[in-house]
C-alpha cells in the first residue's frame, strides 16, 4: 500500500456516484469486493475500486433508464390493446342490450294493446254479478265469521294405515 494513495469510504463513493450508500454497500457485497484497509469501523477502498464502482453505477443507470423506458412503453402499448379489445366487447354488449330492450318494449306494447282489446270486449257485454264487488265483503279483514269460528275446534277423525287401532 502506497502512503500517498487516497482511500475512500462507502459514503464518499456513494456521494461521488450519486447513489444511495446502501446500493454501494450491496454492490460491494454482491461482487465480493474486499476493502483495502480499516479506519476504526469504516472500511476503506482504493482509488481503482472506487472507479470500478462508479463506472458500474453510471453504465447501469443509463442502461436501466433506456431499458425502463422501452419496457414501460411496451407495457403501455399492450395495455392499450387490451383496453381496446375490452371496449369493443362492451360496445357489442351494449348493442345487444339495446336490441333486447327494444324487443321488450315492443312486447310490452303489444301486450298492452291485447289487454285493452280484452277490456273493451268485456265492458261492451252486460255487467254480470261477479263484476260488481259485494257491499259487505270482509274477506280482507281478520274478523271471525259465524261459519268458520265458534271458539271450539272440530277434529276430524284421521284415516290411515293404523286407523283400525284408534277405534
Amino acid at each position: 500500500m502506497n502512503n500517498n494513495e487516497r482511500l475512500y469510504k462507502i459514503s464518499e463513493i456513494s456521494y461521488i456516484a450519486k447513489v444511495n450508500k446502501t446500493k454501494v454497500w450491496r454492490y460491494i457485497r454482491d461482487n465480493n469486493i474486499s476493502e483495502r484497509s480499516m479506519k476504526g469501523n469504516a472500511k476503506l477502498y482504493s482509488e481503482h475500486t472506487k472507479d470500478v464502482i462508479i463506472k458500474a453505477f453510471s453504465s447501469e443507470s443509463v442502461h436501466l433508464a433506456t431499458e425502463t423506458k422501452a419496457d414501460t412503453s411496451r407495457i403501455l402499448l399492450e395495455q392499450i390493446d387490451i383496453l381496446k379489445g375490452e371496449l369493443e366487447r362492451k360496445n357489442d354488449q351494449l348493442d345487444k342490450m339495446q336490441s333486447l330492450l327494444d324487443q321488450q318494449q315492443q312486447l310490452n306494447l303489444s301486450t298492452n294493446r291485447q289487454n285493452e282489446k280484452l277490456l273493451d270486449t268485456t265492458t261492451n257485454n252486460a255487467p254480470s254479478q261477479d263484476d260488481n264487488p259485494l257491499k259487505n265483503d270482509h274477506t280482507d279483514v281478520s274478523e271471525p265469521t259465524e261459519g268458520n269460528y265458534k271458539g271450539v275446534e272440530n277434529k276430524t277423525p284421521k284415516k290411515g294405515l293404523f286407523s283400525w287401532l284408534r277405534r
